[in-house]
């Protein structure tokens, strides 16, 4: 059995939605307060309350922060920076934030996941500034509420011991949104950053509202192995996190829906859909593009083959493997990116291996694994990222990713 968690976030998302959405689906709240106090920070109070979002009940999160204490707190070296007025966000350099993340006793997937998520968002804010990420300001996402979310959110998923993160696309606003730096787009820069940069999903709803923050996005983007539909799975548990406002016609919550993907006991495998189409007039940058579009459609996998059709004209064709759940939105996706006259489907059957997805640390550079019986697979592109800011070949980044990751699990885990 593979535990997944699949978020429903087609009204936004943010760090305190997820974490009462997994608190609601079961997670131990005393799991939580502990990975908090591991981080020996004080000025803070939590409970959760049960709410109604636009008639759907729910749970909120309502952390009380006592900035004034808190920036009295600079145990490990974190502090809030002088000068800020009150009820003002403080900020920390991201440089202190991990500090802080490090030197916590929590449990090591605990403390990887939360550390893999404020590097990304250093290096977000990093590129917007044009600064360095060690010492890039982080305002809204440094603060102290946006710490015990992410470090919360982390302590709640290993409480659930869940296996995989899914998620549907990401609802966003429009206008603009008041930040630290004055009025900024909505959404703010650094989601869209991290939604470009890690591919994911979005849908647009027609309010003002800042539906999606820094914080719930980067959670997401790091955390999670895919964008797309809910995937097959016997559903265990589920849960709704509220924000704090109450909007007229839609529910603000993120809803959480965990469960057990098996893997087929039997020869018959999964059933599943194979749509393919030959085209002859695509350039190599479209089918490139196509393939990445398929997959944030919902297929699990996509490729391009290159044929040689009537006339011997060369040509290629686009296959894409996806549930019957996908399979709309995956055919729809084909013939709007290759412009192919139609396309043609067939019944297969798969049999998927038990996988987990993991972050490991190479000389502070996020490198994915995933991990499926006893082969670790590094992710290709982080660790092609990792290379080339170390300056060392890629296989050596390889290989000592795909050692760490051989090491996060135990043994019979990993089996």
């Amino acid at each position: 059995m593979t535990r997944t968690v699949w978020f429903n976030c087609s009204a936004g998302v943010a760090g305190d939605m997820l974490l009462a959405s997994l608190i609601d689906s079961g997670a131990d709240r005393l799991a939580v307060m502990d990975a908090w106090a591991a981080l020996d920070v004080d000025g803070f109070a939590a409970t959760w309350e049960r709410v109604q979002r636009c008639g759907v009940a729910s749970l909120w999160t309502n952390l009380a922060i006592d900035h004034e204490h808190a920036a009295r707190d600079d145990q490990h070296g974190v502090h809030e920076h002088d000068g800020h007025a009150p009820g003002e966000h403080p900020h920390r350099p991201a440089r202190e934030v991990l500090a802080l993340i490090d030197q916590a006793d929590l449990p090591e997937r605990v403390r990887a996941d939360a550390s893999a998520v404020y590097r990304r968002l250093a290096e977000v804010e990093g590129a917007i500034h044009g600064t360095d990420p060690d010492d890039v300001e982080l305002h809204e996402v440094g603060a102290l509420d946006s710490i015990l979310d992410v470090v919360g959110v982390c302590a709640a998923l290993h409480d659930l011991a869940v296996d995989r993160i899914t998620h549907s696309p990401i609802a966003v606003g429009h206008g603009t949104v008041r930040t630290a730096h004055g009025d900024l787009p909505n959404p703010v820069p650094a989601v869209t950053r991290l939604l470009a940069d890690s591919g994911l999903g979005t849908v647009g709803i027609d309010t003002t509202m800042e539906l999606s923050t820094p914080t719930g996005v980067a959670v997401l983007a790091v955390l999670a192995e895919r964008c797309g539909p809910m995937p097959a799975m016997t559903v265990t548990a589920t849960g709704f996190g509220a924000g704090t406002a109450d909007p007229p016609g839609r529910p603000n919550v993120v809803q959480a829906i965990v469960g057990d993907e098996a893997a087929p006991q039997d020869s018959a495998g999964r059933t599943c859909r194979l749509l393919e189409a030959n085209v002859d007039d695509v350039t190599g940058e479209v089918l490139a593009h196509t393939v990445s579009v398929l997959l944030l459609a919902g297929a699990h996998d996509a490729w391009v083959t290159p044929i040689v059709m009537k006339k011997g004209r060369p040509a290629h064709t686009v296959s894409a493997l996806c549930d019957d759940a996908a399979f709309d939105d995956v055919r729809a996706a084909m013939l709007v990116e290759t412009g192919s006259l139609g396309v043609r489907a067939t019944t297969v059957h798969r049999w998927p291996q038990r996988r987990v997805q993991r972050i490991v640390d190479v000389d502070g550079h996020d490198v994915r694994v995933k991990i499926a019986g006893r082969r670790v697979k590094a992710e290709h592109d982080d660790a092609r990222a990792a290379a080339d800011a170390l300056g060392v070949p890629l296989r050596e980044v390889l290989a000592r990713a795909e050692h760490l990751g051989a090491e996060l699990l135990p043994g019979d885990d990993v089996a």
